[in-house]
């Protein structure tokens, strides 16, 4: 059974700095658990099939005008019937003020009343945004996340084969580090992850010989971030004599990550070889395919071709 990831209402509070109208008696332990967000307009209007109390509810310009047609006594009975449910709180945005018939149902249900001065719009589309990134499923991966011309690579590979001193050459030439040892990956949507640090590891790296270092204060923030999508996993695997590699990159491989198909090479390395380097063709080649651009099966046409020319 998967997990169940939640995020507290007070952080949702300080993210957004909402103004809390009413607080509800645990105000400080309600926890949000989905990430859908929804304006109560149906509900306002009586209309109750499909209502979701576990969600958070916001009003806006539409909402207030139809209060303002409503005498007391309807107000009152439909904030009866709308809080009644318990939701996680109401959201009364563009500044509006929320009406004393709606106060006194909250106080009545003990139901959190917020508000805030952003647009109906934008705070719901912002909502949604930050509740899919907290409520996100998730796994830890043992490797390395670097961040090379803006294609974020997650480095795998057995422990001591060189994932963390890549990292740091890679960091050298100017691109940056996520994450060394231990990556964490969010699915915040169907095609889409994203890879950070736990916070006790952000910007530490561990090298062998020399200890655990600080990569923002050896060299500079500009070498590390808190997170990024993961747009390639690179494997890096001890050479083999007479392992047959694939030399052209006609096949694409690719790895599954919660459900989602990331674009998967290994790399085999033996002593000399600039992995560095490497990383960077990779990240610039699969930054190329997603553009449309695909080398190798360039190259095979073109081989293709001349061969078919050759046997007429």
């Amino acid at each position: 059974m998967s997990p169940v990831y939640t995020v507290a209402l007070t952080k949702l509070v300080e993210e957004f700095s909402l103004s809390v109208v009413f607080r509800a008696s645990d105000y400080e332990k309600i926890q949000i658990t989905v990430a859908e967000v929804s304006r109560p307009g149906l509900q306002m209007a009586g209309f109750f099939d499909h209502y979701e109390p576990s969600r958070v509810y916001v009003l806006g310009t539409v909402e207030n005008a139809y209060l303002q047609k409503l005498g007391t006594e309807d107000q009152l009975i439909m904030f009866d019937r709308l809080l009644s449910y318990r939701i996680p709180a109401l959201i009364f945005a563009r500044g509006y003020e929320p009406t004393p018939e709606c106060l006194a149902m909250a106080e009545k249900y003990d139901v959190t009343v917020l508000r805030s001065f952003d647009s109906t719009s934008y705070l719901v589309s912002s909502l949604i945004t930050s509740l899919k990134g907290y409520l996100a499923p998730r796994i830890t991966r043992h490797g390395v996340l670097v961040e090379v011309y803006g294609e974020g690579i997650l480095i795998t590979g057995e422990s001591s084969i060189g994932k963390s001193e890549a990292a740091i050459e890679l960091v050298k030439r100017g691109h940056r580090l996520i994450a060394d040892d231990a990556v964490e990956i969010k699915r915040i949507s169907a095609t889409e992850l994203i890879g950070s640090a736990p916070e006790v590891l952000q910007h530490y790296i561990e090298l062998r010989g020399i200890g655990v270092i600080n990569i923002a204060k050896l060299f500079g923030y500009g070498a590390v971030k808190d997170a990024t999508a993961i747009d390639l996993v690179v494997n890096i695997v001890p050479w083999q004599e007479g392992y047959a590699y694939d030399r052209l990159g006609l096949e694409d491989n690719r790895i599954d990550i919660l459900d989602v198909q990331v674009p998967f090479v290994t790399i085999p390395v033996k002593p000399g070889r600039n992995l560095a380097v490497i990383f960077e063709v990779a990240a610039m080649n699969n930054r190329q395919k997603k553009m449309g651009q695909n080398a190798a099966e360039e190259f095979s046409e073109r081989v293709n071709a001349m061969h078919g020319r050759i046997t007429e």
